[in-house]
């Protein structure tokens, strides 16, 4: 179940919610000071609209769907009400079977269901080298397990870079020297496209307590 992230931002939450973000480098901050990475600037952007939420960053830097799974239920911890799912770019980089990756994104999900924690799905999307099935199956995996376990799902974490039309500008403007992390620019313009999503997750939480 796609959303989208140019709609209004929701009103503001009543309560502190906390919201652990589990992914990988993207979430971790790689390659940025603490204050830049991706957890800090959505804090920031959720805080400037109202929002009394506490992020928690669980990025782990080369981080699997398997590991995101083996981690997940000692991130799920009491104070948690909320959780970003983000994982799935190492799976690309090592060319893991879509289907294992789905398996464990499945597992994580069920977790969270099991801990009655609202979730937003951060999906990926798989480049064409990969082939055209390889990349059917893996982009496709995201918005079917967020139909199967009825969560929002936002398409692509790098979206907002990946829709610049200017290719070679977005690598030099928005990525670090590896040209696979964004830097403090990039991460501004992947929160600005992401945060409403993250605010509606929020006032979901907030309504369940």
């Amino acid at each position: 179940m796609a959303i989208c992230l140019a709609g209004a931002a929701a009103s503001p939450a009543a309560a502190e919610v906390t919201v652990a973000a589990l992914g990988d480098s993207l979430t971790q901050g790689y390659g940025l000071p603490p204050a830049e990475g991706f957890v800090p600037q959505l804090e920031a952007w959720l805080a400037a609209r109202g929002a009394d939420v506490r992020l928690i960053n669980a990025g782990v830097s080369g981080d699997t769907t398997a590991g995101g799974l083996s981690r997940v239920d000692w991130t799920l911890t009491p104070e948690v009400d909320a959780m970003i799912v983000a994982l799935g770019g190492n799976d690309l980089l090592r060319g893991i079977d879509p289907a294992e990756s789905r398996a464990n994104l499945d597992g994580i999900l069920a977790a969270a269901d099991a801990a009655g924690v609202e979730v937003l799905l951060i999906g990926m999307e798989a480049p064409g080298n990969y082939g055209a099935e390889y990349k059917a199956a893996f982009d496709g995996m995201y918005e079917d397990l967020a139909g199967r376990w009825d969560v929002p799902l936002a398409d692509n974490f790098l979206g907002a870079l990946t829709a610049l039309p200017d290719r070679e500008a977005a690598i030099r403007d928005y990525l670090q020297p590896d040209g696979i992390h964004p830097n403090a620019a990039g991460v501004d313009l992947i929160v600005e496209a992401l945060g409403p999503a993250v605010l509606d997750l929020v006032e979901r939480a907030a309504a369940g307590d």
